[in-house]
């Protein structure tokens, strides 16, 4: 039944067990660096929770028409143990348990969290994979001051470029709607999309990225609030859900080594609208990967 039972991503098996799976789930429930309103620390179990009718699709996923766990072997580790007394160890705990994961071979999906928990995703990636282009999805650049010790969900992507970690040229943010200073990164914000449209907003974005490895982070808040209202900093003018899901299916061509999603924050959605479209989001990332696993 889709309103009972164990809620796991997509119904996917719950284990600790990751040897030989393609795909990890993972929820980062930690939101001490948000700057204005609280509660993305239960953003994975909502969106978890949202996921369970998609999981009846998936047989013959739309708009894919496949099976993604016929192709994929995708399994639900739970959450990483975060210390609320200790936010000083986030950044290390979160690496050692991306690092983890990684080391299986397996990618690795993230929940958030407020949008710092990429920050140390970004690290272990990057260890493992080299520096990457960065795909993010928000309606803030998130570059803004950072003296490389602050917990901050608004200036961690500035430290992982002064860190490296991010190739910079190659990274396209989508969907913004603050201002910050040039720090290199190509920008297509709200208005381009809705003036271009999904199809030469994907375009650009696989020529931005070209064939380097790639991350992707998506912020909720990058959807406007009258379709992801439970988020912490939420900014009119933005995507709505079915700009955002048709940007992504258009991305099959770009090699993503992980992705994360952040920034939900149940207390302040409404009947699962955000948790939903969060959901969703994932659901058709994973289709996606599944597509191009079964064609190689």
């Amino acid at each position: 039944m889709t309103f009972a039972g164990e809620l796991t991503f997509l119904r996917r098996k719950y284990t600790r067990d990751i040897k030989g799976t393609d795909i990890v789930i993972t929820g980062l429930p930690f939101d001490g660096a948000t700057s204005f309103r609280p509660g993305a620390r239960f953003g994975p179990a909502a969106i978890r929770a949202a996921s369970v009718q998609l999981a009846e699709l998936s047989g013959r996923a739309f708009p894919f028409d496949n099976d993604p766990f016929a192709v994929l072997a995708v399994v639900d580790a739970g959450d990483c143990e975060l210390d609320a007394g200790y936010p000083q160890r986030v950044v290390e705990s979160i690496e050692a348990h991306a690092r983890n994961i990684l080391a299986s071979g397996a990618k690795m999906i993230s929940f958030g969290g407020d949008h710092f928990v990429t920050y140390p995703l970004l690290r272990a990636h990057a260890e493992k994979h080299g520096p990457l282009a960065l795909v993010h999805f928000d309606a803030h650049v998130d570059t803004w001051a950072d003296d490389g010790q602050r917990l901050d969900h608004g200036s961690m992507f500035l430290r992982a470029k002064r860190e490296g970690l991010i190739n910079v040229g190659r990274s396209v943010q989508i969907g913004i709607r603050s201002f910050s200073t040039d720090e290199g990164f190509t920008v297509l914000d709200a208005p381009f999309v809705h003036d271009h449209g999904v199809a030469m907003t994907a375009e650009r974005i696989i020529d931005v990225v070209g064939d380097v490895r790639a991350y992707l982070t998506f912020d909720i808040d990058c959807l406007d609030p009258a379709f992801a209202p439970g988020t912490g900093t939420p900014v009119p003018g933005g995507l709505s859900s079915a700009q955002a899901l048709g940007i992504l299916r258009r991305l099959g061509a770009i090699n993503f080594v992980g992705m994360d999603m952040v920034e939900v924050s149940p207390p302040y959605d409404h009947a699962e609208l955000t948790a939903l479209a969060a959901a969703t989001l994932v659901h058709d990332f994973i289709c996606m990967e599944a597509l191009k696993a079964a064609a190689m």
